[in-house]
């Protein structure tokens, strides 16, 4: 964490000023010391809102559109077959992309407050792995899976 993300989430309202003088003085006193300039506290670089989407690679997106709509109900919003398929859930969707192989494209967080910008920039502070492309953020995990943050819908 840095110093402006804590001047950040004081201006927000999303910590009282006590913490954000503690959060300061830890910061300073960490660097001081020569330790790195990261705060080693349990808070989370984004609180998740919900899951935004599942993406999956499909070896027949029209053969998949079709499974989930006739077991699950899923209403198609965008139908772009062979090549992808979106399909909706409520305020969630499935993404069907059409590949060689079946599996697990990425999946999608919804955080408050998206701006592709900003979530760069505090993922690459927390020290993640990511890239953006065009208004969309993207990060590995541990084992490599790829994820992505984004607004309602991004």
């Amino acid at each position: 964490m840095k110093v402006e993300r804590i001047l950040e989430e004081y201006r927000d309202g999303k910590i009282e000023r006590r913490a954000a003088i503690g959060r300061l003085a830890a910061f300073f006193a960490a660097a001081y010391a020569g330790a790195p300039a990261v705060l080693a506290d349990s808070e989370p670089t984004f609180v998740a809102q919900g899951l935004n989407h599942l993406a999956l690679r499909v070896t027949d997106v029209a053969r998949s559109r079709d499974f989930y709509i006739k077991h699950f109900g899923f209403e198609i919003l965008d139908d772009n077959a062979p090549r992808s398929c979106f399909l909706g859930t409520g305020d969630n969707f499935v993404a069907l992309f059409g590949g060689r192989t079946a599996g697990m494209d990425h999946f999608c967080v919804t955080i408050e407050d998206y701006d592709a910008a900003a979530a760069l920039k505090r993922l690459e502070d927390a020290g993640l792995e990511c890239h953006r492309v065009e208004n969309r953020v993207y990060f590995k995990d541990p084992d490599g899976l790829e994820g992505q943050v984004a607004g309602r819908y991004s």
